[in-house]
């Protein structure tokens, strides 16, 4: 009788080693099928938002286009606008400057700007200074092409030279 318990203790180990492994199976069956539902779920939310999206836009062009066909009633009815034609549009600014009149008396002097001309070849400013050190900063230069150094009382003649007048023309609907 000693050898029946043995063989019963082994039955049932190898009873719950079944019985885990079928529970271990049926658990990883449910893990991919609840994954594979997620996915679904994630596409079909992905589709609703881009189905949104695209909602939104057909109903921005129908409204723009609706606008535009009101906008086309008021200008033929209410404003009398109407689109330009090919004689209408300019050949240049010479053809501009025809349109143009002379300054009538009393009207006022036309803006100028101070306009300084931009200097292509060497800057005219002084090195750049590190407000944490107070020292120059070293700008990267390459070895082939070194700056010329700026002689200082070029650099304050040039600072100092008067700015040049530039007419700009008329102010529109000034005094005639």
């Amino acid at each position: 009788m000693s050898g029946k318990p043995i063989m019963g203790s082994r039955m049932r180990k190898i009873g719950w080693a079944a019985v885990l492994l079928t529970c271990t199976s049926a658990y990883g069956a449910l893990h991919l099928k609840v994954n594979s539902v997620k996915s679904e779920v994630r596409q079909a939310e992905r589709r609703i938002v881009a189905l949104r999206e695209q909602k939104l836009m057909l109903e921005t062009e129908f409204e723009t286009r609706a606008n535009q066909q009101q906008l086309a009633n008021w200008n033929e009815v209410d404003f009398g606008y109407q689109a330009p034609t090919a004689k209408q549009f300019l050949e240049g600014e010479r053809q501009l400057a025809q349109f143009g009149t002379p300054r009538a008396k009393g009207a006022p002097e036309p803006i100028t700007v101070a306009h300084a001309p931009v200097e292509t070849e060497e800057s005219i400013f002084p090195a750049m200074v590190s407000p944490i050190t107070g020292k120059a900063i070293a700008a990267e230069v390459p070895r082939d092409n070194p700056p010329k150094p700026i002689a200082r009382e070029n650099l304050s003649a040039r600072l100092m030279r008067p700015a040049q007048r530039v007419e700009i023309g008329p102010i529109a609907g000034g005094a005639e």
